[in-house]
């Protein structure tokens, strides 16, 4: 298995395609597994979620395994975070809890009183940094809206427990809201969008019940973009991510949007790409399908020919699948 990875790691774009062609490389038919690193072979187990055995399980809760490029990816989106930095500016930092890394990014437009969109990042629970994220900023910043990016705790120091973040990042969006007016911002026209991880906590913050536990007006949040993320925990539970996270039945059912619809009292958009992980791709459609089923407004965009993390890359765009529903949510056009 060392060697598989050791080889895997190895494989780049270029010679997989090269590969491919010169049939040394066996792809997939279905979309997804356009950009995945062959899986060495192995007899199908017991089913353990769906269809899938533990391994195939596994890999679609692995990106590493369909986005063999992530390595270049997340190097090409710091150097992006750094190009927008030298455009826009050091952002403001504002502390939003009593902890360390309770802080966030404030890159603010010219336009007064204007919109705010609160991004959450992804990376597993356990990886980022605002600063790593600035690189969707310019799109915001010239369309003519605030973008506010979170810091909150990594996983491995909450003792795997993923309440901790949720309530960081409601504590977040919650200063947002009663801070707006300190920016620049409109406190009644925050909108909030997350990726991966990240658009799991999204989907969390949008169910939750700023009443009762924050003491403030139930529709804070005008709109959210769930992007990539996973809104159901049993078989995130059952993959290999239950290494990390520490689930218990509360959590699990805490941390999962789908079962808490009643609670979301703002439109979403959910996005997706067509070669993402096949789990990753039913999640946004399930979660999607539940909340119209519930007659609450959502739409949902599968991104054609796009992989997990370029999906993150893409709300830098305006052009792009999730940079287009980002604007188009908040009523506003490309700058």
């Amino acid at each position: 298995m060392q060697e598989y990875d050791a080889r895997c790691r190895a494989l780049t774009r270029r010679t997989l395609f090269a590969g491919a062609a010169a049939g040394a490389i066996a792809l997939g038919a279905e979309p997804a597994a356009a950009q995945r690193c062959p899986s060495p072979p192995h007899v199908k187990g017991p089913v353990v979620w769906l269809d899938m055995d533990q391994q195939e399980l596994d890999d679609a809760y692995d990106q590493s395994v369909y986005a063999f490029n992530q390595g270049n990816i997340a190097e090409r989106r710091r150097a992006n975070s750094e190009a927008v930095l030298a455009s826009l500016g050091t952002p403001q930092r504002v502390a939003y809890g009593p902890t360390e890394i309770e802080k966030l990014d404030i890159y603010r437009t010219r336009a007064a009183n204007a919109p705010v969109f609160v991004f959450i990042h992804g990376g597993t629970w356990q990886f980022g940094s605002a600063k790593d994220y600035a690189f969707p900023a310019e799109t915001f910043v010239h369309a003519g809206a605030h973008f506010v990016v979170l810091d909150f705790a990594s996983v491995n120091d909450t003792g795997g427990d993923l309440a901790p973040l949720a309530e960081q990042v409601r504590r977040g969006i919650g200063w947002v809201y009663k801070n707006a007016a300190s920016f620049g911002g409109d406190p009644e026209r925050i909108y909030i969008g997350g990726h991966s991880s990240g658009g799991h906590l999204c989907g969390v913050a949008l169910i939750t019940d700023w009443g009762n536990d924050f003491g403030l007006p139930a529709t804070i949040v005008k709109g959210g973009l769930c992007m990539s993320g996973m809104y159901e925990m049993m078989p995130v539970r059952l993959s290999w991510r239950r290494t990390y996270i520490k689930f218990t039945d509360a959590m699990a059912d805490a941390m999962s949007s789908q079962r808490h619809i009643d609670k979301l009292a703002a439109p979403i958009v959910v996005t997706y790409g067509s070669f993402e992980t096949p789990d990753f791709q039913r999640q946004s459609r399930d979660f999607a399908a539940a909340v119209k089923a519930a007659g609450k407004p959502v739409e949902l965009i599968e991104a054609a020919n796009y992989a997990h993390l370029e999906m993150c890359e893409s709300l830098g765009n305006p052009y792009g699948p999730n940079g287009r529903a980002a604007l188009a949510l908040m009523k506003l056009a490309a700058g």
